[in-house]
């Protein structure tokens, strides 16, 4: 049975592809600017779809269009089929002729200081695997995702996800050397006399530390603040400040001596890090990754202490 007569009412990819550019822009214009055609041609295929579903996509407002409530909501499900479609794809050519390819999501930072260095070491146990990373910061829809496995941060309530601790967070208070000498930072809570560093998403660390130092009455600190904690590292490294830090990031620092470590925050008790898997969907391959990861957090504890990765 040929494609037509298994999905009969499937337009052809070119016309749903018109659409969906028309509709995210509310424009013909700026629909055929973007896939190489004429305005004449998006408009001649969105009339075709329209015969196609039966009802208005798009309405006239002067010399312009907007989409009709139904066409509005037609438009978010072929944005998302589309999406998903074009994922497809993009993991049969990922894979290649590899046995599997394995879709991690992962916190940014935590990827390219932390885990892509290591995995040279999975590859070698599993040569047939294919991998492909996926950079995501906060918790999404894993079971139309098309991700196998995620690296998440944070409590123990990811709606729709499988959670198996992985390990609590490590933060240390971290300073260059010259900002060190320069401000006797050996002392506990000199950290204060110092420039403080903030990350946006975690506006609270320096009051948790604040408080347990035993010093009462103060919640916020002034100081730069960045949204990444690739960022962070590099104004801690350039002496601009004192910052709160992952020490599974900053290993290389901590050992050259470019950062120093002057104290310890205190992990969260409700809080650490977690492998997330889809609800309902068992892979082996996934579990083969989720062993390997917790066999690198246990080698590292042994060489350094309690200690787990970070965003």
């Amino acid at each position: 049975m040929n494609a037509v007569k298994r999905f009969p009412n499937i337009p052809s990819l070119s016309l749903l592809g018109s659409f969906e550019a028309a509709a995210r822009h509310e424009s013909y214009t700026l629909a055929a600017q973007e896939l190489g055609v004429t305005q004449g041609a998006v408009s001649r295929q969105v009339r075709e779809l329209e015969n196609v579903v039966g009802f208005a996509l798009f309405q006239r407002v002067g010399r312009s269009v907007r989409l009709t409530d139904a066409g509005r909501a037609f438009a978010a499900g072929i944005a998302s089929d589309l999406g998903r479609l074009q994922t497809s794809v993009n993991r049969a050519i990922a894979g290649g002729e590899a046995v599997s390819l394995l879709t991690i999501a992962v916190l940014p930072t935590f990827a390219s200081r932390w885990l892509v260095p290591r995995l040279p070491d999975f590859k070698r146990l599993r040569p047939g695997i294919e991998l492909e990373l996926q950079s995501r910061s906060e918790p999404f829809d894993l079971q139309h995702g098309q991700v196998d496995l995620a690296i998440h941060y944070g409590r123990a309530d990811w709606p729709g996800a499988r959670l198996v601790h992985l390990c609590p967070e490590d933060l240390v208070v971290v300073a260059s050397p010259d900002l060190v000498e320069r401000f006797d930072l050996a002392g506990a809570g000199r950290a204060f006399d110092a420039p403080l560093l903030h990350l946006t998403s975690r506006p609270d660390l320096w009051a948790r530390y604040w408080t347990q130092l035993g010093m009462p009455g103060r919640n916020t600190f002034p100081g730069p603040r960045f949204d990444q904690f690739s960022m962070l590292i590099s104004g801690a490294i350039a002496g601009l400040g004192v910052a709160i830090l992952p020490a599974y990031l900053i290993e290389s620092e901590l050992a050259s001596g470019s950062l120093r470590a002057v104290g310890q925050v205190a992990a969260a008790p409700d809080e650490g890090y977690f492998v997330a898997t889809p609800m309902g969907r068992s892979s082996e391959l996934a579990r083969a990754f989720s062993d390997w990861l917790r066999r690198q957090v246990r080698r590292r504890a042994g060489r350094a202490g309690n200690r787990g990765p970070a965003r």
